[in-house]
């Protein structure tokens, strides 16, 4: 069980983490006492999928892979925050700008030139004469770059960098997460596809079996053996059993354009290549055992949570970094002629160079409050991180207790469906020779029916528990590369 001081050391670990000020220190999540001595040498296999040994099951785990949209948009997202470090690792470095330009102007007889004239020429025809030269058009050629780069003295631009990459990694576990979803939803639905079929088939069985029963009772009532209410009940019976398969093949279909969205196929597409396989697929004989202590260094949600804790973490810093002044370096230089011919000489220069500095004095509150803000963002993230490493504890007690249960329900099942059988056999063969009444006959069918489709329900839901498991304990990604790849495609 959880305990009070295990909620407090999560508390403490993650608000900790959130007052370290520039530096982050990732959160360390102390494990529920019951699974410290868990084995550490429990492993998930990266494709515990194939584990059930299908191989359509395998193909359409690797076709939703290739071709979710789902997947693809958190592959597209992954993208996005690698431009966006791309962007604040760009500031690291001087920008320069080159620049050219021909112009062709004209000087306004009557604007500002003309009243500089007036204050320094006399009135006069002197004046008169230099207006009307200042007003000449001419030729302006002129080439040069800027270049600025801002010193980092208070770390604005590494606090950026490193919130980028954060952004980067929670992006990725991102789709880590998409993946292991994407891979639990096709097994899920494929083995719930193959456990519909299953009842199905005991469906038509039982119809099939109950037509053959009900030729053989109303020869039998034809010779006098038995009531027309053996005939009656039996009529209802097959009816009971035939108004079930609609149902069943309406589960079918939705579950096979399930699939179909799935793997990013139209509706139907899947419905030739799945018509032929078996009832069910194998499960796998030992589920994986014991819960590892490098749980939270496993699942892709803890991971993205914390990640997400970095990045805003590291914004703290670039919103404080803004309270200070910036320094940097900043020059240009020019080539500047009226005649295209002496655009080449030496003395054509022109350049600037020197640093800056520029200090908010006022702003309204407005950056003190951005820094409050980023503030309470970490905080929310720290307790977001919290609450997902807490979910995921839950789910997997859950998950584990799931599928403990069910597997102890199967086992019960597997007697009853063997009681079952041999007791319909004894009271089938003792109404063939009339020692009991249809009735009992009835009663002993219906009671291995209902064992059957409940033992049958229950093999399908040991697969769907044990892919819950899976997916809780954080298997079914081999890393980024697939993101790599999802992007690169």
């Amino acid at each position: 069980m959880l305990t009070r001081s295990f909620l407090l050391a999560i508390g403490l670990t993650c608000f900790t983490a959130c007052s370290v000020g520039p530096n982050f220190e990732r959160p360390q999540a102390r494990l529920p006492e019951q699974w410290q001595n868990a084995s550490e040498a429990t492993q998930i296999d990266a494709d515990w999928w194939t584990q059930f040994g299908d191989a359509t099951l395998n193909e359409l785990i690797d076709r939703a892979r290739a071709g979710n949209l789902d997947l693809k948009i958190a592959a597209l997202r992954v993208a996005q925050s690698r431009a966006q470090r791309s962007i604040a690792t760009g500031e690291r470095w001087p920008a320069v700008q080159v620049s050219a330009g021909y112009q062709r102007r004209r000087e306004s007889e009557h604007g500002v030139t003309t009243r500089l004239i007036d204050i320094l020429v006399p009135p006069g025809n002197s004046r008169d004469q230099i207006i009307a030269a200042v007003s000449q058009p001419y030729d302006v050629y002129e080439a040069g770059f800027d270049a600025a780069w801002e010193i980092d003295l208070w770390g604005r631009v590494r606090r950026a960098i490193e919130s980028a990459d954060a952004g980067v990694s929670a992006g990725t576990e991102g789709f880590r997460d998409a993946e292991l979803t994407l891979v639990a939803e096709v097994t899920r639905a494929y083995l719930e596809l193959m456990g519909v079929r299953d009842q199905l088939r005991i469906a038509r069985d039982d119809v099939a079996s109950g037509t053959d029963e009900l030729e053989i009772t109303e020869y039998r009532v034809k010779g006098g053996l038995v009531s027309e209410l053996d005939l009656s009940v039996q009529k209802a019976q097959v009816s009971t059993v035939r108004a079930q398969i609609p149902d069943l093949e309406h589960r079918e279909a939705a579950l096979q354009n399930a699939l179909a969205l799935l793997v990013g196929a139209d509706p139907n597409a899947l419905r030739s290549e799945l018509a032929t396989r078996p009832a069910s697929p194998a499960l796998p004989a030992i589920a994986a055992a014991g819960v590892p202590s490098e749980l939270a260094r496993r699942r892709p949600d803890i991971r993205r949570a914390e990640a997400e804790l970095h990045a805003a973490t590291a914004e703290i810093g670039v919103a404080v970094a803004d309270l200070y002044p910036r320094i940097s370096l900043t020059g240009s230089f020019t080539q500047q002629s009226l005649d295209a011919s002496d655009f080449a000489e030496w003395g054509a220069r022109q350049w600037v160079v020197g640093p800056s500095i520029s200090l908010p004095v006022f702003q309204g509150g407005r950056l003190r409050a951005v820094v409050e803000l980023r503030k309470l963002q970490q905080q929310e993230a720290a307790v977001n991180y919290q609450r997902t490493v807490l979910n995921a504890w839950h789910e997997i007690e859950n998950a584990l207790d799931a599928y403990a249960a069910e597997r102890r329900r199967h086992q019960e099942l597997a007697a009853v469906v063997s009681a079952s059988r041999e007791a319909y056999d004894i009271a089938h063969v003792r109404y063939q020779h009339g020692l009991v009444n249809y009735l009992v006959d009835l009663d002993a069918h219906r009671t291995l029916l209902q064992a059957e489709r409940a033992y049958s329900e229950s093999n399908t839901q040991i697969g769907v528990q044990l892919v819950a498991l899976y997916k809780t304990l954080g298997g079914g990604w081999t890393g980024s590369t697939e993101a790599e790849q999802a992007e690169g495609g």
